[in-house]
């Protein structure tokens, strides 16, 4: 549906009604929620759904980012990312050794963590026995740390470029120990869209179909919608509902499906589209509720404090979210956009982010095994805590002065 169809639009008051009934929203469900003038009304609604699936616990995990290169044949205007070839300044291209170096370095003052996440650009230049490699120096380095590993648009673009098929390149990276796929790549799927900002990369249908191998070859993914660009609301309610579609079919296929589902902000610095504004915290509390709602057979929703800031993600906890990711060292992409939020945050961060939103954290592994429950704060502590920080810092002024 795009926003040229005219069609009567349900008012919110009936959407509610069918979302506490369990039923399934339409497109034109999708659209009056995010049309709706009751922004509160929508995120109390989208609360409802969350804490009746995960009360007051909020995820998060110990992970570790990786760009093993960012030399990209692919011209997204929204990619602040990659560098077009070898040779240009700024091209990054890490041997398999210097990759885990850089990993050892990353992780040598934190506690190890549970997942390794690694996204890179697509190199011509590297033959796709790199890849198998990496993965087993990986398993080999840190084996205690699950292997989150390349989009579907990487995945598809190995097929292409070592004329294989995406479920052959998906066996072999599986027999060389990837075990998970992360949900980059998706942007928005609608062709209208998808062709004005990355024409040149693995359709709606071509990521799609690569998580439907994965699937079923046993492998959780997640997924993502880069938004806050040149799309439409429609544009938004259509993706929510193809990802919808793909989750109905790997749900009965049996073996496994889409764990998380995470909403992108875009960032317009250093990019084709820097003459965009980017997103609103509404509406990135909008789109979190939206998706929390629409999507009824996704278990998990991210409020990504990388892309929407901590403070943000903290209030999409009462909007829908259930899932913080997780701290993140050291993540470069939106970096690269110069995005505000820091590169990583410390678990005790974290930890303190759920608390003060009045919630449970818990430590999970890449597929939502619990590790830890930690117990819920009373918010009289986390004040006291508070007051000693500005005590002290008074106390500072005071000698200062």
């Amino acid at each position: 549906m795009t926003n040229t169809e005219k069609t009567e639009m349900p008012t919110f008051a009936e959407v509610a009604v069918k979302v506490r009934a369990g039923q399934r929203l339409t497109a034109e469900d999708g659209l009056a929620l995010f049309e709706t003038p009751d922004f509160l009304g929508l995120g109390a609604l989208a609360n409802e759904v969350r804490e009746r699936r995960h009360g007051d616990r909020t995820y998060y995990n110990r992970n570790v980012r990786l760009e093993t290169t960012n030399v990209c044949v692919a011209n997204c205007r929204f990619c602040s990312f990659a560098k077009l070839e070898t040779g240009m300044p700024g091209a990054v291209t890490m041997t398999v050794a210097q990759a885990i170096e850089t990993l050892k370095a990353k992780t040598a003052n934190t506690a190890p963590p549970t997942e390794v996440h690694v996204v890179n650009g697509l190199n011509p230049d590297l033959p796709f026995t790199y890849y198998e490699e990496l993965l087993r120096a990986l398993a080999e380095h840190m084996p205690t740390a699950s292997r989150k590993c390349f989009t579907a648009v990487e995945i598809h673009y190995f097929a292409r470029r070592y004329e294989l098929t995406p479920r052959q390149v998906l066996e072999r990276l599986q027999a060389a120990g990837l075990q998970s796929l992360p949900g980059g790549g998706a942007e928005i799927f609608h062709p209208e869209v998808r062709t004005r900002i990355c024409d040149d990369k693995a359709t709606a249908e071509e990521w799609l179909a690569v998580h439907r191998e994965a699937h079923a070859l046993g492998m959780f993914t997640n997924a993502t919608m880069l938004y806050g660009h040149v799309e439409t609301y429609a544009h938004r309610v259509d993706h929510l509902l193809r990802l919808r579609a793909q989750q109905d079919q790997s749900i009965a296929g049996g073996k496994a499906r889409f764990l998380a589902f995470i909403p992108l902000a875009f960032h317009p610095d250093g990019n084709g589209m820097r003459q965009l504004p980017g997103t609103t915290g509404i509406d990135d509390l909008r789109t979190l509720a939206v998706s929390r709602l629409m999507l009824d057979n996704f278990d998990h929703i991210k409020a990504y404090w990388v892309s929407s800031t901590p403070k943000v993600a903290q209030i999409g906890l009462s909007f829908g979210a259930d899932d913080v990711d997780g701290t993140i060292v050291s993540e470069t992409i939106y970096t690269a956009a110069s995005k505000k939020a820091p590169e990583g945050l410390l678990e005790e961060d974290l930890v303190r982010l759920i608390r003060e939103a009045g919630r449970i954290p818990v430590e999970r592994d890449t597929v939502y095994n619990v590790l830890k429950e930690h117990p819920r704060a009373a918010l009289e502590g986390a004040f006291k805590v508070r007051d000693r920080r500005q005590g002290k810092h008074l106390q500072i002024l005071g000698e200062a002065e």
